[in-house]
């Protein structure tokens, strides 16, 4: 049987299981983040786009990943502080992952498998994004440079 978006789920950085069921019925935009990257100001519109949108119903993922350059080098312990003090961060922050590799991350699977990139299925580099539709459809994959400004109007019409 496949899998669905729905029966995936993840960490928070303080180890609590988070269902991506509890997020039926909301458009998600889940983008691997890293601290220390030159693309790190997309924090801000992802936090504008998550304040702007929340209340229609736009839930905004961000999986800090360590895999590029060494870009994050924050422990779970530390990021979601470090975001909310130095880039406004309120949107949810997951516990670091590996989005490429042996190790990839469940959800990056999933999501890789419906929307491959220009290098196949791998992520290429920190602030990939991916919009899931109200019914769990993976709709869209962003290249790192997007900026989140840029994809404004498919989560209009995700929402």
């Amino acid at each position: 049987m496949e899998q669905k978006f729905y029966d995936l789920s993840a960490k928070t950085p303080a180890g609590k299981e988070v269902s991506m069921s509890e997020f039926a019925g909301k458009a998600v935009l889940i983008v691997n983040t890293a601290t220390k990257c030159g693309l790190t100001p997309q924090f801000e519109g992802l936090e504008h786009l998550h304040q702007k949108y929340k209340d229609q119903g736009l839930v905004v993922l961000g999986f800090p990943c360590n895999q590029f350059a060494g870009q994050e080098p924050e422990t779970n312990d530390t990021i979601e502080q470090v975001c909310q003090m130095n880039h406004g961060v309120t949107f949810q922050l997951m516990a670091k992952c590996d989005v490429n590799g042996d190790g990839t991350h469940p959800v990056f699977k999933y999501l890789k498998s419906k929307k491959g990139g220009l290098l196949g299925s791998s992520i290429k580099w920190n602030f990939t994004k991916f919009l899931v539709d109200k019914n769990g459809k993976v709709i869209k994959r962003y290249a790192p440079v997007t900026k989140p400004e840029a994809i404004e109007d498919d989560i209009r019409k995700a929402l």
